[in-house]
């Protein structure tokens, strides 16, 4: 691939590298494509049981490349239909990263910016470097401060205050700010950041893969639950789910030795 570097560090961990680096990883036209493809190839993989996303070299993602996207960049002559397309395609890769039935580990090194914060809002564990800051930046540019589901995921990890702060001010988040709001679980040495990542990836696909799925979605739907009885309705329903698997009966058999 030309934008993505895909490896298997361990067994049942995908190691998915956002690949350019003279860019800090903007995304461009190209890439857009290749998440696509490859995020609807990881999520059918049942081999496949924790994705980690980083950034090559010295980013995570700057966001768009207004420079270099490619002929399907819109540009001032667009209609507004050519514009909602292109914006509808774009935000499709949250909601991808979003739906893959495997957990994802966000390691952050460097700029997370624009669309490249949007993906790391959109997985399921952030964890950073030393180097790395957030931004939101859009309203910076006399756009909306609200794409690609930050107006979604941001208030339901930081809270609406936080989250209302930096979406209208456009300003750039700090590593230690990001570990005090609770928008990363994890700040560590840029050299130890994908170590790290790897580490909890390697931790959680020991676990069931059925019981890490189901833990996933739980997790999703009962962040926006009516209330308790809905979200205990579920919980309820896939530990009935998992319980009855042969591998968890296996593991319960050992515990009672």
């Amino acid at each position: 691939m030309e934008t993505l570097d895909v490896q298997a560090p361990a067994e049942g961990v995908t190691l998915l590298r956002l690949a350019r680096p003279e860019r800090l990883n903007a995304v461009n036209q190209v890439m857009v494509g290749e998440l696509h493809d490859t995020l609807a190839t990881v999520g059918a993989d049942q081999s496949v049981r924790v994705v980690v996303l980083t950034g090559a070299g010295r980013g995570f993602c700057s966001g768009i490349d207004m420079k270099h996207f490619g002929p399907g960049l819109p540009d001032d002559s667009a209609s507004a239909g050519e514009f909602l397309a292109h914006q509808e395609r774009m935000a499709a890769l949250p909601q991808l990263l979003r739906d893959l039935p495997q957990p994802v580990i966000a390691a952050v090194n460097g700029p997370a910016v624009g669309g490249g914060f949007a993906l790391c809002l959109a997985s399921d564990i952030r964890v950073c470097g030393a180097s790395a800051t957030f931004a939101n930046a859009a309203i910076r540019l006399g756009l909306s401060g609200a794409e690609m589901g930050m107006s979604y995921h941001l208030p339901r990890i930081v809270g609406t205050s936080v989250a209302a702060d930096w979406m209208l001010t456009g300003r750039t988040v700090a590593p230690d700010e990001a570990l005090r709001t609770g928008l990363v679980s994890a700040l560590v040495d840029d050299d130890q950041l994908v170590p790290h990542a790897l580490g909890l990836a390697g931790l959680i696909a020991s676990h069931t893969a059925l019981g890490v799925r189901l833990t996933k979605r739980a997790l999703q739907h009962n962040t926006d639950a009516p209330g308790l009885a809905a979200a205990l309705e579920l919980e309820n329903r896939n530990q009935v789910i998992t319980a009855a698997t042969t591998e968890a009966a296996a593991i319960r058999a050992g515990w009672g030795r």
